[in-house]
């Protein structure tokens, strides 16, 4: 038989790891607690960077000398431009964009055991997500170089030290002060817990790492985003993730994604920032001659191969440069006012995810709507920082929302996709915009209902779906996706819908909610229910908010040591 083409495996492994109300897809079918693997990597034997000192210089007030910064309401970090200094560029820069995006926000603690929280969600709270810095001459403390980050002790970890002039042509062109982030992924970590689905997890963690990299940068006052056009391939000698003798007995690392980290330009506040291309041979090349330190820790005494994982990773790397599409032109998204300004910084740390909901707290239409709006691609952060097509909609079950009946309803981010939309959903459904929510929203009411049974049922009978406000799945145009971006377009899908997870997060926390991302959910079913057929679209993620219930077992710690909170 002729071997299976890339697109082939992405499209049966999508089917192969669906979730049926009859079966599950595979996993082991318990927790083999001798093999979960530690929460924190680490490179031994190379120099490390701590990040305490600089993340306290960005914060402390230095008024008059033009680099002090200050700490903004949550709703100041979607205004085209922010009032105020923002972060100076240098190492205080790297430590708050990487406190606020992978750094620890809590420690939670029952009776002897602990266990560390993020800004960062996971699934699990496993966190398959590493995160790098890639940063010029002198920002730590010696020539441009790349470093792991640390987020247990907050540090940086030297992995290589490039040539300088090689630094120099890959941010020519960008703001002074730039520097790159990269994501990769230990797919084992996942796979620990949920088996051959743990690489749609995977990618929704990037997703989610990928938007609080945003919301951190907003935050400092500069600008993030993904840089279009590097392969996988070059992004692993970057990261030095494919020199196998770092790697020796160790759990690998597949590459995701770079991003570019730069201060804010009068360009990119009105155009919603600038996808620079960064000529990924010319820097890659320079860290294949760099000098590299240090060895990548074993994450579990043994571990279990899923070669359906590792053929779907193989399949949807990116090799070719693909075409970035234009960024949407960036809008302010305002929502009615507050009652308090809600500090953007404290929300960053204090995002949760729900154990359970109360089943009785409810929100009103206008702040639903204000919600809503925050997840269109238009609207600023984080989804500025994608460059692709916006391929996710959302079928949401509204329970508890004041001014809206209960019921099946559509929130259509792209106006192209309304159309083929209402083609594929069931033909009796309503499609008319319900009184209390602005005109200008593409919200639908497609049924009236009391959702909160078949809404628990599709999330794999979990209460959680049916016990707040609101819950929804996340609709992708799968094929359309795949016909533009490739087999790479299907980690994208992924990554976009855990951007909107994350904007849910921080949106749930700032209404005085708290928000779930759920994984498990019955594929097929949602499409039956939606009248769905065939491969045109799929659901990839599901989402829930509400009123939490807190369990009184647990205590909360700081992050860190010497975090004030």
């Amino acid at each position: 038989m002729p071997a299976r083409g890339p697109l082939a495996i992405v499209r049966d492994y999508h089917d192969q790891t669906k979730h049926h109300v009859s079966r599950y897809a595979r996993s082991l079918g318990y927790l083999d607690w001798a093999t979960q693997p530690e929460p924190f990597r680490a490179f031994d034997h190379c120099r490390r960077v701590g990040l305490e000192e600089p993340l306290r210089a960005a914060c402390a007030s230095a008024p008059g000398d033009g680099a002090s910064w200050r700490d903004v309401s949550y709703d100041e970090l979607f205004a085209p431009v922010r009032s105020g200094p923002g972060v100076a560029p240098g190492l205080p820069s790297v430590a708050v964009f990487l406190r606020y995006s992978l750094g620890l926000s809590a420690w939670k603690q029952a009776g002897p055991s602990r266990w560390a929280l993020r800004v960062n969600p996971s699934s699990g709270n496993l966190h398959p997500t590493e995160g790098y810095v890639c940063v010029g001459p002198g920002v730590a403390g010696a020539g441009p170089g790349v470093y792991h980050y640390a987020p247990d002790a907050h540090a940086l970890e030297e992995r290589c030290v490039l040539d300088a002039a090689a630094w120099r042509a890959a941010v020519d062109g960008l703001p002074e002060g730039s520097f790159f982030a990269a994501l990769t992924s230990i797919h084992w970590r996942e796979a620990w817990k949920y088996g051959e689905r743990a690489f749609r997890y995977c990618q929704h963690d990037v997703g989610h790492a990928v938007a609080a990299m945003r919301m951190a940068a907003a935050l400092m006052g500069w600008d993030c985003g993904i840089v279009p056009g590097w392969t996988t391939a070059a992004l692993a000698s970057l990261l030095g993730v494919d020199r196998e003798a770092d790697f020796e007995g160790a759990e690998d690392e597949e590459p995701a994604c770079l991003l570019v980290v730069s201060p804010t330009t009068p360009a990119a506040a009105t155009s919603g920032g600038s996808r620079l291309g960064v000529d990924d041979e010319a820097l890659a090349g320079a860290a294949r001659r760099g000098t590299w330190t240090g060895r990548a820790s074993r994450l579990s005494a043994d571990r279990v191969q899923w070669d359906v994982i590792d053929a779907v990773a193989e399949a949807s790397r990116e090799r070719d440069t693909p075409a970035a599409v234009p960024a949407a032109a960036r809008r302010n998204s305002p929502g009615p006012p507050r009652a308090t300004e809600t500090s953007a910084a404290r929300l960053l740390l204090q995002r949760r995810s729900a154990q359970s909901m109360d089943g009785s707290t409810a929100i009103d239409a206008r702040r639903f709507a204000s919600i809503l709006r925050r997840l269109m691609p238009d609207a600023g952060p984080p989804f500025d920082a994608l460059w692709w097509t916006p391929r996710i909609h959302l079928a949401l079950f509204v329970h508890r929302v004041d001014g809206l009946q209960p019921g099946l309803y559509a929130l259509v981010r792209t106006e192209a996709a309304i159309g083929e939309l209402r083609d594929a959903f069931k033909q009796d459904f309503a499609w008319v915009r319900p009184p209390g929510v602005p005109d200008d929203l593409p919200f639908f009411l497609l049924n009236h209902a009391d959702c909160r049974a078949v809404s628990r049922q599709l999330s794999c009978g979990q209460d959680i779906a049916a016990d707040g406000c609101f819950s929804l799945g996340m609709i992708a145009e799968f094929d359309a996706a795949l016909a533009e971006g490739g087999p790479a377009a299907y980690r994208r899908l992924f990554w976009e819908a855990g951007v909107i997870g994350q904007a849910l997060y921080l949106e749930a926390e700032a209404a005085g909610l708290r928000g779930t991302g759920i994984g498990c959910y019955f594929d097929d079913g949602v499409h039956q229910v939606l009248g769905i057929t065939g491969h045109a679209l799929q659901s990839l993620y599901h989402f829930t908010a509400g009123g939490p219930v807190d369990d009184p077992r647990l205590t909360t710690h700081p992050g860190y040591p010497w975090d004030e909170r």
